[in-house]
């Protein structure tokens, strides 16, 4: 039995918020019998697999390289190792818990786990964005300095940055831990626990929550890193166009190189989480509870959802590929690495 078919039910059967306190046994309308969506939770659960694989190995590769190579051991570097280690967490503990519930839709796991997946998920993701903007800021700090690059070492405020990032990104997530819940339903003939946000929230706080939360994470979750690089990255163009910036050589090209990958890492993130977004945004706006074909309206948006799920899964493993691509010193230390580690010698052979 789907997962998101029995949230599929519970939204069009049960658009009032009281259907939490009763157990329904309404009958499923007869379009989502129609539908199959054992294909699209196997392609999601292989998927999510490969993910898997490639994130753990991808990041931890690259944490790795940056332990061992002293020179990436100052303030760029290591946020983009505070990204790989925050998507290490959502991997390691996210994924498969999310494909177990989309293969066995009940949920074994209790109420702690029920609200811990999605605060991991969401400080993963907070992690991701702050360090993003992080890297922006330092980029056109770094771009616009006079200065030589100063000595390797991992700087005081760095260490600041750093905390502030992974501080920021646990306290925005608690909201996520407070509103996920367990819900009870029968449903032909079984007892099934499902695992999602809470339709009733008890505070004030959390119903606002709950009502603005799309647009806030599409808003702080999104829009704060593209804009965050769109100003920092059109300031460090303009300073470089004017002739502002001293030319330095061998120091300047490693800056450029430098920023032009933190450009592409903010884009692969655009490209991967844009779907989800979209979808979630055209829901709230465009979907309307009374309308007689809301069901398939929904399903519709849940194939969005399949994608943009997907989508930003693949966020998680793709940061080393992208730093593999655009910068010929990460592609190198990749090879020596790779060739080092047992797992993985007899690819590159």
């Amino acid at each position: 039995m789907e997962g998101p078919v029995i949230v599929l039910l519970l939204l069009c059967f049960n658009s009032s918020l009281g259907f939490i306190s009763a157990q329904t046994t309404d009958k499923p309308p007869d379009d989502a019998k129609t539908i199959s969506w054992k294909p699209l939770n196997y392609i999601n659960s292989i998927v999510s697999c490969f993910v898997f694989l490639f994130g753990m190995v991808g990041n931890l590769t690259l944490l790795r390289i940056i332990k061992e190579h002293k020179c990436l051991r100052n303030g760029p570097y290591i946020l983009i190792g505070s990204l790989a280690l925050g998507d290490i967490l959502h991997v390691l503990i996210g994924i498969p818990i999310n494909v177990y519930k989309l293969l066995a839709v009940d949920w074994p796991f209790g109420v702690l786990l029920c609200k811990l997946v999605p605060f991991i998920q969401k400080t993963s993701v907070g992690i991701t964005v702050l360090s993003l903007c992080a890297l922006s800021i330092d980029r056109y700090r770094v771009i616009a300095s006079r200065s030589r690059i100063k000595g390797l070492g991992f700087p005081k405020w760095t260490a600041i940055k750093l905390s502030l990032i992974w501080t920021i990104s646990t306290l925005l997530a608690v909201p996520e831990a407070v509103a996920f819940d367990l819900i009870t339903m029968d449903y032909r003939g079984e007892h099934l626990r499902i695992c999602l946000l809470h339709p009733v929230q008890s505070t004030p706080f959390m119903q606002f929550y709950k009502m603005a939360k799309d647009w806030w994470l599409f808003g702080f979750y999104f829009i704060v890193p593209l804009a965050c690089i769109a100003v920092f990255y059109s300031l460090m163009t303009w300073r470089i166009l004017s002739g502002s910036v001293k030319k330095l050589d061998k120091h300047i090209k490693q800056r450029h190189e430098v920023a032009w990958t933190v450009f592409c890492l903010v884009l692969v993130f655009a490209i991967c989480w844009f779907p989800l977004h979209l979808s979630r945004i055209l829901k709230l706006t465009i979907y309307d509870e009374h309308d007689p074909n809301r069901c398939k309206l929904l399903s519709t948006f849940l194939v969005l959802d399949y994608i943009g799920l997907n989508m930003a899964s693949v966020n998680s493993c793709i940061n080393p590929m992208a730093l593999y691509v655009v910068s010929k010193r990460f592609k190198n230390y990749f090879k020596v690495t790779s060739f080092s580690l047992p797992c993985c010698s007899q690819v590159f052979l």
